[in-house]
């Protein structure tokens, strides 16, 4: 036997219950029963004997389930209820509800539940484990309510019940149904395919395949779970494991494609006196981005007035949807908080039926400092809540299993009597003080939390310089091993010089329980958290430029693996044993642009701080401390995450980097020119024509059209193949010579399909042709078959970087004119006739004398 009932909204209770009994503060429980219970309750089944009711009411069942034909082992769900419904919250059918599945082999299930109160119904999801003819029947065995005061589904004795008079519902049974097991799956809905042309929000409720992509920016809220949260809230699953710069649940762009761009400070070459010198300007990345819109705090015109203001901006096109000045109380989301439902309890203590989810997912904005939680409407940026946290003024948000959590550290007492408290609260709700959020309060050993955090294992870790030698020289490391949950150091690992570190505070995630961190030797260092020891040393990075320790300070953690961006190169290691998995470098785009060699080629280095995403880590050339004038053909770069392959790359450079990435696309801070640029896939426009329009059959027509670009950044330029995406985006955008800088490089177009309809329906392949990239035409000549009336046309399918277009037109081919054919006539010869001939053949005949003549003389002259 196979079956549950009501399994997914029984979890829901657990989960209920075990989040009131912890936050006890924010939701409220459902009361107790009041009063003392009387001798007398609701019983199912015959009428009591001796019992006389004030009312007998005939009932009619229902049973419904679908779907009536399933595939084995699928769920089923079944829904019962009665007629007339029960007239009250406080009434329900206890134990009153049968039902019975007789399966294929003629045994049975047989499911017994209370009803709903109020509404006398009940459902249930079951799973047919037999192939065969099933049937299904429901049975009502009658319910006897005394009278009495009702709270809760009981009788009691005092007045917090309401009163009402006795009452019978008569049993009554429904006729057997029958349900089809078959072997295969029975499909729902069709499957959804992720969308690969260009779309927008809102995305249709019916697109639930959808929700892979759909994540957002940041990815702060996915984080939490692991050993340290089971102790707060005992049997729930993490919902994301702590993370370094991944974004799971996006798409990033596949094409060097910008859509947009906006300038957003003085920036590049100055000229004059300067010489070759140029200024840079930070732009910004936005803060968060969700449902396709950017929220970043930015200096926009306000009555035309430059005004710094809490700005929101779509992602796809830069449309600015509102901007409210921070003078004004504007705010700038930081953290996106998602928000399950809370199931909530109605009816009698003990009901099947009773569990309602009480709303659907929800997702706050909000930002905590200065001793603040401010939430604020996605939609128009009014602030939705501003609720004090005093005594504490920030926290560390992590938003396990949607509770919108913040670890703050507080210090309580001066001096010697100095001690540390970890508060665990939450975001969700309306409280407006912090007690009333608290989760948690423990002694906490030590003022802070550590550098790097583990979510999933609960265990932190900090790193530090050995210098035993004053500060001299620096020898070695000291790794420390947190209890995250306490604060109580597990382990103090002190390293030889074979661990020396590349920056002060370390460079390294922690991760799959354990600590990773950059030495100055060129390699990674991995700690196993839980027992202290060395894990592994990791493989030796390329002479001289990454072997000797120059790098970024952050280290991204995702897929498996470690990636780390060096002076040499982006390079990936494998989590398990430090082995380098593959390393990707970028060669300078001419002589004397970079003094970083390896094997006597001169390669751009690279110190960004990278992202991952949809399979694909997005990095950047950087120097710790660059040297003006700025090197030449530094630019952003999107690597295959598993292979270490050049997607794409283009000369937009900038320290500020890589920021916001999400549905498909990623934002861009190009300081040197002071402009954010947003990569991503834009929209195209075909059109088409013919000439001649309207001609005859065997007569060869010209089809002609474009297909440009309807991206902001470049509307009406020509679509071109992402093999020319780079000359393309720099010939537009970093004034570079459209063949490239060294004049050897040639763009292609896009394919266009051209295709014709007759008028009886025939369709004809024409063929595909390529447009030109310089000028975004296309054109085909083309013979048609018949006379006939066509339709044709053009369709560009679309690719990474711009979505589908077509257009239409027509043309008539008429029948072919007819060929002259000669017409012979004769008539009678008249006097007239003869006349006119006979002059005609004696004047010729002279003509012929004359000319003999002349010929005769001519040749007597010769001689």
């Amino acid at each position: 036997m196979k079956f549950h009932i009501n399994k997914a909204k029984l979890s829901a209770i657990i989960l209920s219950i075990l989040m009131v009994t912890s936050i006890a503060m924010i939701t409220t429980s459902v009361q107790p029963v009041q009063g003392q219970l009387a001798a007398s309750q609701p019983v199912s089944g015959p009428l009591p004997a001796g019992v006389t009711p004030d009312i007998s009411v005939p009932t009619l069942l229902f049973l419904s389930f679908r779907p009536s034909t399933i595939g084995v082992n699928q769920e089923l769900l079944v829904n019962v209820w009665t007629n007339p419904a029960l007239a009250s919250n406080n009434r329900y059918f206890p134990d009153a509800f049968i039902i019975t599945l007789t399966k294929p082999d003629g045994t049975k299930d047989v499911i017994k539940m209370d009803s709903e109160a109020a509404t006398g119904a009940a459902w249930f999801s079951y799973y047919p484990n037999q192939v065969g003819n099933w049937t299904i029947k429901f049975d009502f065995l009658g319910t006897y309510f005394p009278a009495g005061q009702y709270y809760n589904g009981y009788v009691v004795t005092n007045s917090s019940g309401n009163l009402y008079g006795s009452a019978y519902y008569q049993p009554a049974s429904t006729k057997e149904q029958a349900l089809t097991v078959q072997q295969d799956f029975v499909a729902s809905w069709p499957p959804t395919a992720l969308p690969t042309d260009y779309w927008s929000y809102p995305i249709a409720m019916e697109n639930r395949d959808w929700w892979p992509i759909l994540g957002n920016y940041p990815a702060t809220g996915y984080q939490g779970g692991g050993p340290m949260w089971d102790a707060l809230y005992p049997n729930t699953n993490p919902c994301w494991s702590n993370i370094y710069n991944f974004i799971p649940w996006v798409q990033g762009p596949n094409s060097a494609h910008i859509v947009w761009k906006q300038q957003r400070g003085i920036a590049g070459i100055i000229g004059g006196p300067a010489g070759q010198e140029g200024l840079t300007s930070d732009p910004g990345n936005p803060s968060v981005v969700y449902a396709g819109r950017c929220y970043q705090t930015m200096t926009v015109q306000n009555n035309g007035v430059p005004t710094s203001c809490a700005v929101c901006y779509d992602l796809r096109t830069g449309t600015q949807y509102y901007a409210i000045p921070i003078a004004q109380g504007g705010v700038t989301p930081a953290y996106i908080s998602y928000v399950d439902p809370v199931a909530t309890t109605s009816g009698s203590p003990g009901e099947v039926g009773s569990v309602l989810a009480a709303s659907s997912w929800t997702i706050e904005l909000l930002t905590i400092s200065s001793g603040y939680l401010i939430k604020v409407n996605p939609w128009t940026g009014a602030i939705t809540g501003n609720y004090s946290i005093s005594p504490l003024t920030t926290g560390t948000f992590y938003n396990q299993m949607g509770g919108g959590y913040v670890l703050s550290i507080q210090t309580i007492g001066t001096g010697a009597s100095t001690h540390y408290q970890l508060i665990n609260w939450t975001t969700r709700g309306t409280s407006t003080t912090l007690a009333a959020r608290i989760i948690s309060n423990t002694t906490y050993a030590m003022s802070s939390l550590p550098s790097f955090i583990d979510y999933s294992t609960g265990l932190g870790a900090s790193v530090a310089e050995v210098m035993p030698y004053g500060l001299s020289a620096r020898y070695g490391a000291i790794v420390l091993i947190y209890d995250l949950k306490t604060g109580t150091l597990l382990h103090n690992i002190t390293t030889g010089s074979e661990a020396i570190l590349y920056s002060l505070g370390g460079s390294g995630p922690a991760d799959h329980g354990k600590f990773a961190f950059w030495t100055q030797h060129g390699n990674i260092m991995c700690y196993d958290m839980r027992t202290g020891r060395l894990a592994w040393a990791g493989e030796q990075t390329e002479y001289p430029w990454a072997s000797s320790g120059f790098g970024a300070y952050n280290i991204q953690s995702a897929y498996g693996m470690i990636f780390y961006s060096t002076y040499a190169g982006v390079y990936a290691f494998n989590w398990t044993n430090g082995k380098i998995v593959w390393q990707y470098k970028s060669p300078s785009y001419a002589n004397f642009e970079s003094p970083y060699i390896e094997n006597g080629t001169e390669i751009y280095p690279f110190r960004s701080n990278n992202v991952i995403a949809d399979g694909k880590i997005y990095c950047w050339n950087v120097e710790h401390t660059e040297s003006t004038p700025y090197a030449r053909g530094w630019g952003v770069y999107c690597i295959n995450v598993t292979t270490g392959e050049e997607i794409w790359k283009v000369s937009i450079d900038g320290d500020s980097g890589v920021g916001a990435i999400a549905n498909g696309y990623m934002t861009f801070a190009a300081n040197r020119d002071g402009t954010m640029y947003v990569f991503g896939k834009g929209q195209s426009a075909t059109t088409v024509t013919t000439s001649p329009a309207v001609t005859t059959n065997g007569q060869t027509v010209l089809i002609q059209g474009t297909v440009l670009d309807q991206s902001p950044a470049q509307v009406g330029t020509p679509c071109v193949s992402k093999d020319s995406m780079q000359t393309q985006m720099e010939y537009i955008h970093k004034q570079h010579p459209i063949d490239g800088i060294w004049h050897n490089l040639t763009m292609t177009g896009v394919p266009v399909m051209l295709t014709a309809i007759g008028s009886d329906g025939t369709v004809i392949d024409i063929g595909t042709t390529t447009t030109s990239a310089y000028y975004g035409t296309f054109s085909e000549a083309w013979t048609p078959p018949k006379a006939d009336t066509y339709q044709i046309i053009a369709t560009f399918t679309g690719d990474d970087s711009y979505g589908s277009s077509n257009a239409a037109t027509a043309v008539v081919i008429g029948p072919a004119p007819a060929t002259p054919t000669p017409v012979v006539t004769s008539a009678p010869i008249n006097a007239a006739t003869t006349t006119d001939l006979m002059t005609y053949i004696v004047g010729v005949g002279i003509a012929i004398i004359i000319a003999i003549a002349i010929v005769g003389i001519l040749i007597l002259r010769k001689h």
